[in-house]
């Protein structure tokens, strides 16, 4: 989207209500109908990545994606699509991180991975070159990239660079050799339209697959963003 001066790049807003802290996060870097118009097609990229619990800080909360659909319909999208490229079974990790529920409760269209829906796509990176791409990603006028702020065991932090290796298929393992590297290459190439990361529930330890309660910190926090190297690096402090 344009730069507007008038406006923050990144904000961030705290409540014990996760929805309405989206609200107020929005709200504070312009609203919904700065970046959604009528008749656009929306992809969301939550972090669907495993079969967790939302209590288990692992996945996306399951509200605020449900939330942010909602929104981008009623800013007059014509479709929204939400989607990722788990790393557990797919059809389980979108039915136990409550994400499939209440996405489609709120009208979004939830779509699982399938081997034909993958594009190879010239990424122009040292290790991503040419990839397999879920065509949703590249196929769609708005990306909203909704991750969820969490300790990783190789990168320390993950949040909203890291979250697009769920855009990827193949043997996408292989780029944790140089994860550094991959997730540079990863932000060049994808440009969301707004950045959204979950701060609500935190998972401090054990990440990213997490699975113990003590291990997550409730913060109840949302920023949202147009710049996602500020979203990282704000959600990681």
């Amino acid at each position: 989207v344009p730069t507007e001066k008038s406006l923050p790049q990144i904000a961030l807003a705290k409540n014990t209500d996760h929805v309405a802290a989206l609200h107020a996060s929005l709200d504070a870097v312009g609203g919904i109908k700065r970046f959604i118009r009528k008749g656009d097609r929306v992809t969301i990229k939550p972090n669907v990545g495993w079969d967790r619990t939302p209590e288990q800080g692992a996945d996306t909360n399951p509200m605020l994606v449900g939330e942010m659909a909602r929104l981008c319909l009623a800013a007059g999208a014509a479709i929204v699509i939400v989607t990722d490229v788990p790393c557990n079974e797919p059809r389980r990790c979108f039915l136990r991180s409550g994400i499939r529920a209440e996405a489609e409760k709120a009208g979004a269209k939830v779509i699982l991975p399938l081997e034909e829906d993958y594009i190879r796509t010239v990424m122009g990176g040292q290790m991503l070159d040419v990839w397999p791409v879920l065509k949703y990603f590249v196929q769609t006028d708005k990306l909203i990239n909704m991750p969820i702020a969490k300790h990783h065991s190789l990168s320390d932090f993950t949040g909203s660079m890291k979250n697009f290796y769920g855009i990827l298929g193949g043997r996408r393992s292989q780029l944790h050799q140089k994860i550094d590297q991959s997730i540079v290459e990863l932000a060049t190439f994808s440009k969301p339209t707004l950045t959204v990361v979950d701060c609500t529930r935190v998972l401090l330890r054990s990440g990213p697959t997490g699975g113990s309660l003590d291990d997550v910190a409730i913060e109840n926090s949302v920023i949202c963003a147009t710049d996602q190297v500020a979203a990282d690096s704000r959600a990681s402090e």
